[in-house]
């Protein structure tokens, strides 16, 4: 059957409301498992690695988990997952004709992570960008989250594949952008902010990790890194400061022995009552 003409003479298709050859918009995103429901999916990105943001995902799911919701972690830092080793978790997860299932840290916080499916989790991933992406949609769309209140995608830095994959595979609510006390932070958030905004993902705020440094034996503070300016970019990027979290030996040691279930960080309160307001 031959295309309708478009009456409209000014017609241009792609923004002439109502015209047969009218571009729409696609959809990338891809379907949950069939046993999945999320009511917020939220991204935890950085601009750059090496900001603690794995440690900041896990605090602030624990954080969440202790306030009673049900939350989960997906692991999407395919080629450096560190989520599994934190909880003490080492798979292999569980699979049956329903999906796979993610295992379960000891404060019930689910996770997924390729650690988990691999039989050798130390195990180099030599893999290129769109089979990463495509390992990506297989944690939302084959593992079984069941009922959660909260997942939080633990994204790998930078504005590569993976980010991208997640923003147009993913609901993602929005997204909160892990950063450190440097002088090139204002630029590190506004390229994760710029991304954002391209993919019409809102910003929930940012969180600065290695604030600082309490002496254990004096209380001073010291500014490892130099000093904050974290108030001053959210402030003129008009996001919100989600929270400032110090270097904390006490954090590594945990993760380092597979305790992190047990760490309680309450420099991350105002970030998960920006999540609860959601």
């Amino acid at each position: 059957m031959a295309e309708k003409n478009c009456s409209n003479s000014s017609c241009s298709k792609e923004s002439c409301e109502g015209c047969p050859s009218a571009a729409k918009p696609q959809s990338f995103q891809v379907a949950p498992n069939a046993y999945t429901e999320v009511k917020h999916v939220i991204g935890v990105v950085s601009g750059k690695g090496g900001v603690g943001k794995s440690m900041v995902t896990a605090s602030l799911a624990n954080l969440l988990a202790s306030m009673g919701y049900r939350t989960g972690i997906l692991d999407a830092d395919i080629t450096g997952p560190s989520i599994p080793k934190m909880y003490g978790l080492t798979g292999p997860a569980q699979a049956s004709e329903e999906g796979i299932l993610p295992e379960l840290a000891d404060n019930d916080v689910k996770v997924m992570s390729l650690n988990l499916l691999m039989p050798d989790p130390e195990q180099a991933v030599i893999w290129r960008g769109p089979v990463i992406a495509n390992m990506v949609k297989q944690f939302w769309s084959e593992v079984i989250w069941g009922e959660l209140d909260y997942l939080l995608v633990d994204m790998p830095p930078g504005t590569g594949d993976v980010p991208l994959t997640v923003f147009q595979s993913l609901p993602v609510e929005g997204i909160l952008v892990v950063t450190s006390p440097q002088e090139l932070v204002q630029l590190i958030v506004k390229k994760a902010l710029h991304m954002a905004e391209a993919m019409n993902i809102p910003v929930l705020g940012v969180i600065e990790n290695y604030s600082f440094l309490k002496c254990p034996d004096c209380g001073k503070i010291i500014r490892v890194f130099g000093e904050s300016h974290i108030e001053e970019t959210a402030s003129e990027l008009g996001i919100a400061l989600a929270g400032q979290m110090p270097i904390d030996p006490s954090l590594a040691e945990a993760a380092d022995a597979g305790k992190f279930a047990d760490i309680q960080n309450p420099y991350l309160e105002q970030a998960a009552e920006i999540l609860r307001k959601l």
